[in-house]
């Protein structure tokens, strides 16, 4: 069933909402596209697109772009914050493509119009938005529209965790994650002949994280580690608290939706947060272009609300996992065994 395209308030130009106007527009929609930022970001970290947002990107007409642009991480190594390995994975057949987000987020413009996306230009309040048939809430995890809809009681909560995230020039063959007493170092491809790295470590929430903690906390793993920390550019280092989601009742309300972190942010741990927004959107806007808005918006709720809130959980289990400081020879045995059954 196709109904007659109608017009869609886009709130934040992120990767969740840049997907969602690329797919309404290619089914005829009007798109406007409120970013509250005054520009593109031109820095950021590599994101994993795993196979069902490559997938979605041929959905919203941009595929193939990632795989051209981006790394394929085709193996993995889990190791110790000794260097011990404990586990290897080689020549994944889903594997993931390594892109930074500012590229990511080019592609995705480079498929829009000039003038679909308005910078500068904070969320209206949905009140303001009266005359479009759909507004579409991907505003992050500090959403405004969530706040609107379902009030302060579903804002996002600390995690326990906060993290360092960034890059440096040139490759390494270290890659993966190391696992250590309460905190965690990874290590991963990307474009533009860089290195992505990230460290995550158990925390209370507005304690700060400044390069000189990275280093006090992480100066004593293994030579993989160190690599990256003596390769550093303060300016390339970025440190965030970590958030995660309460369960909304719902992903939509009246004419309303919310997409990506907006509705279900998680910890970073299992690399799903841009995937599951780019999924989000496609599914949301191939929807509106099959049926009436009431009846896309309720088929939208079920097919992705209960599978991406699933997601949060499991992702704070495995930071758990990934950062424990008790039974961690029994974690890393048990791995191993794992592997070697694999």
């Amino acid at each position: 069933m196709t109904v007659k395209p109608g017009s869609a308030a886009i709130l934040g130009g992120g990767i969740g909402g840049l997907t969602a106007a690329n797919t309404l527009l290619r089914h005829g929609w009007h798109i406007d596209v409120f970013e509250r930022s005054p520009e593109p970001p031109r820095t950021g970290t590599a994101l994993g697109m795993w196979p069902p947002a490559l997938a979605a990107l041929e959905v919203a007409g941009v595929g193939g772009r990632v795989e051209q642009l981006g790394v394929t991480q085709r193996s993995a190594t889990l190791r110790r914050w000794d260097g011990v390995v404990l586990a290897h994975v080689r020549d994944l057949r889903r594997a993931p493509v390594m892109v930074s987000r500012p590229a990511l987020l080019d592609i995705l413009l480079s498929g829009l119009p000039d003038h679909t996306v308005k910078f500068d230009a904070p969320a209206p309040p949905l009140t303001a938005l009266a005359g479009y048939d759909v507004m579409i809430g991907a505003d992050g995890i500090g959403s405004a529209v969530r706040d609107e809809v379902f009030g302060p009681a579903y804002r996002p909560v600390h995690t326990g965790y906060g993290a360092w995230r960034g890059w440096v020039g040139g490759s390494t063959t270290n890659h993966g994650e190391t696992w250590g007493p309460g905190a965690l170092f990874g290590i991963t491809d990307r474009d533009g002949d860089l290195t992505n790295w990230f460290a995550a470590v158990r925390t209370t929430e507005g304690t700060g994280g400044t390069l000189h903690d990275l280093h006090g906390r992480f100066h004593d793993w293994h030579p993989g580690v160190r690599d990256i920390l003596g390769r550093l550019d303060p300016d390339d280092v970025m440190y965030h608290d970590l958030y995660e989601s309460p369960r909304l009742p719902s992903y939509v309300r009246g004419n309303a939706a919310l997409i990506g972190d907006a509705a279900h942010a998680m910890a970073p741990n299992l690399g799903r947060g841009a995937c599951e927004a780019i999924v989000d959107a496609t599914t949301l806007a191939t929807l509106l272009s099959e049926h009436p808005v009431p009846v896309a918006l309720q088929r939208y709720d079920r097919a992705r609300r209960r599978r991406t809130q699933l997601l949060v959980p499991a992702s704070r289990a495995v930071a758990r996992i990934a950062t424990a400081s008790r039974l961690t020879s029994l974690r890393d045995s048990s791995i191993t065994a794992f592997g070697r059954i694999a």
